[in-house]
């Protein structure tokens, strides 16, 4: 009977994730209601017993997974996106959603401030469990992504520690209030350092076997897979709920070095993070208790008010206080903020806990309201998501490749520089292959087949360009991002000269390879350093054309505006809302809808647009 269980609850995870999919809509969505139709609440097929005492270590072992998983995409790079940011929200926030949480829980539901204590540090989390799901279908620009990745697994480390400190130093009595930042430093510390230490181990196990490249990959898959658990297990041995901190850490260690067979890493740990959140998240849904719910009233409403709807706006206000977050980024984070996987676990382990401590209400009590923070989280943030970033505008329109090859590849490099969000689709997949192992979003399949570009969103897109070797190939492209997906940008590279009318027929924007190659000829020859530099261009120099949306600056002329612009970098050319373009003087003034040309040092460039236009 329980191999059967087991096997439904993979098998409705795996066909969430389809849907999910196919819908572009975050897979917790569907993975809740999975649960919730085979709970005792409908169904009945799954219930508390069905897994006997091994559900928790099951849990626990999956969250390692998916928190390792998390930990190793968490790049230094991302978190220098919004540092300041992101260290507000894990402290001053945590501390903010903690005790928030908690004077909402002891007002509302007049229990005591310890029970009101251990569920605020339990709904401190979000995770990776339900951030990674929305992030797959909801495109943000980098920092917004940063702030959500880092605060989804820091949090959940931290929720994690801080209720079993809050639980034994308050409920159970084991210490005194004096301890407790004393015990929760301690437990961080074990499972930090344990982290590290494994992570260190494991590097140096794959480091040294990296000269066997005909068996390595697979050791490589299961050495990392080996090292996840024993980081989870040997921290839980010294102290309780220190593994998932070590598990995050051994990743965001193994993520930031130089790890041979990285890319077979990776896929086989997206492989198996689906399949233990596809399990892991209908299974525990399937133990949610709508009785418990059911019994918190309206202040279980007034709760998830109090949380959603104040605590979490006032979290992100306060922490997002830099220019580069625009008022709808703001809102965006506000209104994503879903709880997960930790809170539901541990919840359920502490229920257990306060009914063999003979406090059955609090227990009840717990359960329901940590469950139905989760399920109203997961419904209504996860599920609206995407259809709340189009409508604030925070999700950054796509360019689209077709074509893997030199210049398909060197033009999606250099657009990824610029900041652009780019998905490159090629037939070959060496040549995917490629571009995923430099870094950039690859999809295998046909450009030229409309439901390849209809799975790659080219309804949404803002440019597609074709830059194939075949002009027939990249002439059939440009049609059906014009007239069946009506692109307002699209752009192709023409190979024969003779065809560039048929191109420019079709209102594209031709780019003739010969006469380009010769304008790039005369240039080495005619302006040999201009030339140069513009080959550096993302590397020492750069130019960027952007829409001044930093409302402050509108009015001022160029010479009041030297105090704004970095060292290394000028105004080139000022372009208006009628089209018109000229090299400003110092008494040009910028209009609303005026776009700036920076010219000058990357560093400098990059830092300029930051100021003129926020939100990118």
């Amino acid at each position: 009977m329980l191999v059967a269980t087991v096997a439904l609850v993979l098998a409705l995870g795996v066909a969430s994730r389809v849907l999910a999919d196919r819908l572009r809509i975050p897979s917790v969505l569907f993975l809740i209601v999975a649960g919730i139709a085979i709970g005792p609440e409908l169904l009945g097929l799954v219930s508390r017993e069905t897994f006997g005492g091994g559900l928790s270590a099951i849990v626990g072992v999956s969250v390692a997974i998916i928190l390792f998983e998390g930990g190793y995409h968490l790049r230094l790079a991302k978190l220098r996106e919004s540092p300041t940011v992101l260290f507000r929200l894990v402290t001053v926030g945590a501390a903010i959603t903690w005790l928030g949480t908690a004077a909402a829980v002891v007002v509302f539901l007049e229990t005591s401030l310890e029970v009101g204590l251990l569920v605020g540090a339990l709904l401190i989390a979000t995770g990776p469990t339900v951030i990674g799901p929305i992030l797959q279908v909801v495109t943000v620009r980098d920092h917004v992504a940063a702030v959500l990745e880092g605060e989804g697994i820091l949090n959940d480390v931290t929720a994690a520690i801080l209720a079993v400190v809050v639980f034994e130093v308050l409920i159970a009595g084991n210490g005194t209030p004096a301890t407790l930042v004393a015990d929760f430093a301690l437990r961080l510390f074990i499972g930090l350092a344990f982290g590290a230490i494994i992570a260190g181990l494991v590097w140096l196990v794959l480091d040294y076997g990296g000269s066997r490249p005909c068996t390595a990959p697979l050791h490589a898959r299961l050495i990392v897979l080996a090292g996840i658990v024993v980081a989870y297990a040997g921290a839980e041995t010294v102290a309780s709920e220190t593994g998932i901190a070590a598990a995050a850490m051994a990743g965001f260690v193994l993520g930031n070095v130089t790890l041979p067979y990285h890319e077979d890493v990776i896929g086989f740990l997206d492989d198996l993070s689906v399949v233990v959140l596809s399990f892991v998240f209908v299974a525990l849904a399937a133990l949610i208790d709508f009785s418990d719910i059911r019994a918190l009233g309206l202040a279980g409403l007034a709760i998830v008010v109090a949380v959603t709807l104040v605590l979490r706006p006032a979290v992100i206000y306060l922490s997002t206080t830099t220019a580069r977050f625009t008022d709808n980024e703001r809102l965006f984070l506000s209104a994503v903020g879903p709880r997960g996987i930790i809170p539901a676990s541990v919840a359920t382990l502490f229920a257990v806990e306060l009914q063999a401590l003979g406090r059955p209400q609090e227990a009840q009590l717990l359960a329901g309201t940590v469950f139905l923070i989760i399920f109203a989280t997961v419904v209504l943030q996860a599920g609206l998501a995407r259809q709340l970033a189009q409508y604030l505008q925070v999700s950054p329109m796509r360019t689209i490749l077709i074509g893997g090859g030199r210049v398909g590849l060197s033009l999606a490099e250099r657009l990824e520089q610029d900041g652009e969000n780019v998905l490159l689709i090629d037939q070959d997949p060496d040549a995917v292959e490629t571009a995923r192992k430099r870094g950039l979003t690859a999809l295998e399949g046909d450009g030229t087949d409309a439901d390849v570009l209809e799975s790659a969103a080219a309804d949404s897109a803002k440019t597609v360009i074709a830059t194939t070797p075949d002009d027939d190939v990249n002439l059939l492209v440009c049609q059906l991002a014009k007239t069946t997906f009506d692109v307002e940008t699209v752009a192709s590279r023409v190979n024969q000269p003779d065809n560039v009318g048929a191109f420019e027929s079709l209102g594209v924007r031709a780019i003739d390879l010969s006469m380009a190659t010769a304008w790039s000829l005369e240039n080495v020859l005619e302006r040999p350093s201009l030339s140069a530099w513009m080959n550096e261009l993302g590397r020492t120099g750069d130019v960027q054309e952007i829409e001044v949306t930093a409302t402050d600056l509108v009015g001022k002329t160029i010479a009041d505006l030297n105090a704004e612009i970095p060292a290394g970098v000028i105004v080139g050319l000022l372009t208006h809302r009628d089209g018109a373009t000229e090299v400003p003087t110092g008494d040009h003034k910028l209009r609303d809808g005026d776009r700036v040309t920076f010219l000058g040092q990357t560093d400098a460039v990059d830092r300029a647009v930051k100021r003129f236009h926020p939100h990118d």
